[in-house]
């Protein structure tokens, strides 16, 4: 009997728990039927609005400047080097290292006694020519009165044998004596003849005596030459450099002994590629651009401006571009030698604006903000880099609003909040609308009912009780709502 009381038990407790498997499997069809009977939830679909960074596009006259670096360098540069050897006998206190010197000033003095010896002789030689000159300006004053004199003797001579001549005919004189004045007389032209031939040569002494003259004159100059080389002076005012001589010291001819450098006239050279070469030109010819230089250390700013005034002769084997020069004007503080940055003012562009790299693409396009807020592609012409700016031709896109820093998801018909420079918006005042009561009261009810803070709750509550509401704030809430 136990055993038949426990087995109907154990069958009745089945039972009843199969009953209330199929009661809860029953339960949850119909829970599942019943959800999926039911009309959907509908929450619109908002669009995202990403906030950008916007600018205008105004058209203006920008002036480009190009950046290069160069250095400086002195138009007025001049080594130092003696023309004469010796031993330096006096020296100059400036003559060191960064010394200034003005012009005229005695730099060094190399023993002189070689050159006053030179000197001394070639004034003896002088001397001695300018006596041999007047040797033989009164020989020949003497071989002119000579000749005159001879000529005196051939005028008698011709006298006394016409004389004789005549007493022949007249048969007084005899053949003896017409014949002895005739050898009289050849005898008296041969005389004339050699005093002919002494003054020639006293001529000749005269020219050989101006031209010895004339050496020694030009051997005196060469000796005064060489003793003033003697003394090296500075010929214009400026600063000496590469000092390689001092007191005592043993120098050869032509050897270096410092540099001279004018650092008031100073011109700085720069390289520029060929596309900046040709901006420089116009009508075929270099155009003297304003230049400005910069030199920037620990924090000491040294600004200078100038001109450019030439370009280099030939392009220089493994060089590129062109060499350019400018000169500069109150360059103080700078020293030849300084690698500086070199500023150049191009042309003046008109019609452009001046706008961040980041706005434009490099397929060199921009993106608008239209009157709907949206985002349209708009081509441009870049025409300058400025550094982190660049310069394009403002065209069909002058006074648009652009997208200041364009980013991967940015694109063509992308709605957008724009913000201009300052961080103020660019929006339109919100659309108002007037709820109706039963809307007003849902939607208060909703808010009431909602996990939000206490003061946000007074706050939306407070704007739902006006007269009329913004339609985003209604559309937000309703959203949230469902239908």
């Amino acid at each position: 009997m136990r055993f038949l009381r426990r087995s109907l038990t154990g069958i009745f407790l089945l039972g009843v728990t199969l009953a209330l498997l199929a009661w809860a499997g029953e339960m949850v069809r119909s829970a599942v039927v019943a959800r999926i009977n039911e009309e959907p939830r509908s929450f619109p679909q908002r669009e995202r609005v990403i906030a950008v960074n916007v600018l205008t596009l105004q058209p203006q006259t920008i002036t480009p400047e190009m950046v290069v670096f160069g250095e400086l360098r002195s138009r007025r540069t001049l080594d130092l080097r003696s023309a004469t050897g010796g031993t330096v006998r006096e020296v100059s206190d400036d003559l060191v290292e960064g010394g200034r010197v003005s012009e005229g000033q005695l730099l060094l003095r190399i023993d002189p006694t070689e050159a006053e010896a030179g000197r001394d002789r070639a004034t003896a030689d002088l001397q001695d020519a300018q006596a041999e000159l007047r040797d033989a300006e009164r020989a020949l004053v003497l071989a002119e009165d000579e000749l005159t004199s001879a000529r005196g003797q051939v005028a008698l001579r011709e006298q006394a044998l016409a004389r004789a001549r005549d007493l022949e005919t007249r048969g007084v004189g005899t053949t003896a004596a017409v014949e002895t004045a005739e050898l009289a007389l050849s005898s008296a032209a041969s005389t004339v003849l050699t005093r002919r031939q002494a003054l020639a040569s006293a001529q000749a002494r005269i020219d050989q005596a101006t031209t010895r003259l004339a050496r020694a004159e030009i051997g005196l100059s060469e000796a005064e030459r060489d003793l003033a080389e003697t003394r090296i002076v500075a010929a214009f005012d400026g600063t000496l450099a590469d000092v390689t001589i001092g007191l005592g010291g043993r120098i050869t001819a032509n050897e270096r002994l410092a540099q001279l450098v004018d650092p008031s006239a100073l011109e700085v050279s720069f390289r520029v590629s060929t596309a900046q070469y040709a901006r420089l030109l116009q009508d075929g010819e270099l155009i003297a651009a304003p230049v400005e230089v910069r030199l920037e250390v620990s924090g000491v700013d040294l600004r200078a401006s100038g001109m450019i005034t030439r370009e280099g002769a030939t392009v220089g084997a493994g060089q590129t571009g062109r060499l350019l020069f400018a000169s500069l004007e109150d360059a103080a503080g700078f020293r030849p030698g300084d690698f500086v940055t070199v500023r150049i003012a191009e042309p003046a562009l008109d019609n452009v604006a001046l706008v961040p790299a980041t706005a434009v693409a490099p397929d060199e396009t921009v993106l608008v903000v239209d009157e709907e807020d949206r985002l349209n592609s708009v081509e441009v012409s870049l025409l300058r880099r400025q550094g982190d700016d660049v310069i394009v031709d403002a065209g069909a896109a002058a006074g648009a609003v652009i997208v200041a820093e364009r980013s991967p998801l940015l694109g063509a018909g992308i709605k957008v909040r724009p913000i201009m420079p300052g961080g103020t918006d660019v929006q339109t005042e919100p659309e108002m609308i007037a709820l109706d009561p039963d809307r007003r009261a849902r939607l208060i009810s909703f808010v009431s009912e909602g996990q939000m803070p206490d003061d946000v709750k007074a706050r939306i509550i407070s704007q739902l009780e006006a007269d009329e509401v913004s339609s985003e704030t209604v559309t937000r809430l309703e959203s949230r709502m469902g239908s």
